[in-house]
């Protein structure tokens, strides 16, 4: 190929630029029922994420590799496990999500599970919302077919459910000033229908979103 043709063939190619999953979906501000919001929903961007599925007998292995890096124990029941940024939620049999706050060395610990588990970068395919406020299991048991009481989903409870027949992952983190705190991922083709569900939802309990900046400029 000529270099003229190289270089009309570069300038053919599109400019990509990320974009938040939360783009174009999402709105900072308040909607709904007027006073205090009794639903607050966050947008999580640029998280670590990746799923890991232990072998056959190889569950043992990874178990102990997790906890030499991570100090966590693998959850073998529907349970997350957390500490210094780092999240482990049980995802079904043998398998499992690493969650972390950021990517600063996330692919350091990929590579240090290397070989005793098959792992997936999930980090750019799955939109994540942080839900919180006095109403918000008002708002989830519209749809949610898990009991979200804090005697039948305690702290740290994980379940994969699914709402408006959308495949959901959920988790409740640590309480916060605003009480209950769970954690909603989503498959970032199903972030615009499972935010549909969740806005009409909340509206009667007045609503109040948080963007991340870069979610705000359309980046993720």
């Amino acid at each position: 190929m000529s270099d003229a043709a190289m270089k009309s063939d570069a300038a053919m190619k599109p400019g990509w630029t990320p974009r938040s999953a939360w783009a174009g979906i999402l709105s900072e501000g308040a909607f709904g029922a007027k006073g205090p919001a009794g639903v607050i929903a966050a947008a999580r961007e640029g998280l670590g994420i990746a799923s890991l599925i232990a072998p056959e007998d190889g569950e043992a292995a990874l178990s102990q590799a997790v906890k030499t890096r991570f100090g966590l124990d693998l959850p073998t029941t529907p349970r997350t496990a957390a500490s210094a940024g780092r999240a482990l939620a049980w995802a079904g049999p043998g398998q499992w999500l690493l969650v972390t706050q950021n990517r600063a060395g996330f692919a350091d610990d990929l590579q240090a599970l290397s070989g005793l588990a098959a792992i997936a970068d999930q980090s750019d395919g799955r939109a994540v919302l942080t839900l919180s406020g006095g109403r918000i299991r008002a708002a989830l048991a519209k749809g949610c077919m898990i009991d979200l009481h804090p005697s039948a989903f305690p702290v740290g409870s994980a379940a994969l459910t699914s709402i408006a027949h959308i495949g959901v992952h959920l988790w409740r983190a640590e309480d916060g000033p605003n009480g209950a705190v769970f954690e909603f991922m989503v498959a970032r083709s199903m972030a615009g229908s499972f935010w549909s569900w969740f806005s009409a939802s909340a509206a009667e309990f007045g609503c109040q979103v948080t963007l991340a900046r870069d979610c705000a400029n359309g980046r993720g």
